[in-house]
């Protein structure tokens, strides 16, 4: 699913449930930083599509990579937001988690649309997950996942900080 929002639905959803313990920002920057090579692949025409990114090896490097510059970018767009008042600081430990969450999932949902990803390269050359359920339930699980995330969301945030009336 190169270049497409659909990742975002099992963002939002994770957001949901583990709220400040994931940043969606990190997340979202995450799946950029995944498809940098694919796109790269599309504009030289040089390269396999979803080559050693699209890997488990591949995207531990890339979350790496992720979770070290997303940290800064988040903090910087929350800023560029006025989400706060006082600066938000994102730790550490949850730049690094919501990277990863991001490069896994990245390439498990992409191992099951595409049939050229080899998400255990190099121990095995073999996609398990390629059809493991159609393109079309694949796109409806993200975007309901994403809908059903923010719903959850938005009613914790309400139950968190709803004021008692007397």
């Amino acid at each position: 699913m190169p270049f497409t929002p659909f990742h975002m639905g099992v963002g939002i959803f994770i957001k949901a449930i583990l709220q400040g313990s994931f940043s969606l920002m990190v997340f979202g920057w995450s799946q950029i930083v995944m498809d940098i090579q694919p796109l790269w692949v599309l504009i030289t025409g040089e390269g396999h599509l979803h080559g050693f990114s699209h890997t488990y090896v591949g995207c531990s490097l890339l979350a790496i990579v992720a979770a070290l510059s997303g940290k800064y970018l988040a903090e910087f767009g929350l800023k560029l937001l006025h989400i706060s008042q006082s600066p938000i600081t994102l730790s550490w430990w949850v730049s690094f988690l919501s990277a990863f969450i991001g490069c896994f999932s990245h390439v498990f949902l992409d191992s099951i649309m595409h049939a050229d990803v080899q998400p255990f390269y190099p121990v095995a050359l073999h996609n398990p997950f390629w059809r493991l359920i159609s393109v079309e339930a694949l796109h409806k699980f993200c975007v309901y996942s994403g809908l059903v995330g923010a719903g959850l969301f938005y009613m914790i945030q309400w139950y968190k900080y709803k004021k008692p009336v007397m």
